[in-house]
């Protein structure tokens, strides 16, 4: 008993000193210059027939980038330190189930987008995604089938749970480096 005590006592500051070695929780960390403080994140261009999506998306992710506690945020791109641009270029609805009688009772919403996040001090892009996709599952009515404007019709819940889970993609994927 004496000796357990006595190798508990030992191996105590090794796990100490292993728990400070750096390690964080994901979605917390960040790759950015300690310089990047206020970040401008103008409204994203909606290239698809999906009305409003640009300004959903746009603000969460500027309430994401502001909930991370470590960055201002601005609607613009004037007076910061860095800026995200972003373009929706397609949304669409993919069926992933069908009903006995082969209609639509499960839909993926893709929603697809070009971004850049470039540092303005050093004049350099730090992040950048051509074709980020992002993809989440709704069970739908019969009577929405694939059409995008129909589905937001009917289910007032998806833009919001669409936009809460794709900012939160884009701004860890800015923070964390992938």
């Amino acid at each position: 008993m004496r000796a357990r005590r006595s190798l508990a006592l030992l191996l105590l500051p090794l796990l100490l000193s292993a728990s400070a070695c750096g390690y964080a929780l994901a979605g917390r960390g960040s790759f950015l210059p300690e310089y990047i403080r206020i970040v401008g994140v103008p409204a994203f261009v909606n290239q698809t027939a999906t009305f409003d999506l640009d300004r959903v998306l746009t603000d969460a992710v500027r309430r994401e980038f502001a909930g991370r506690g470590r960055y201002t945020v601005q609607p613009d791109a004037t007076n910061v330190d860095a800026v995200l641009t972003g373009t929706i270029t397609s949304v669409r609805l993919d069926t992933t189930a069908f009903t006995t009688g082969s209609q639509a009772s499960r839909v993926a919403l893709v929603v697809t987008a070009s971004f850049e996040f470039k540092d303005l001090r050093e004049n350099k892009v730090l992040w950048s995604n051509a074709a980020l996709q992002y993809r989440e599952e709704y069970d739908v009515s019969t009577t929405t089938g694939t059409d995008v404007a129909a589905f937001f019709g009917q289910n007032t819940n998806a833009m919001q749970r669409l936009s809460q889970n794709f900012s939160r993609s884009v701004v860890t994927s800015i923070l964390e480096a992938f």
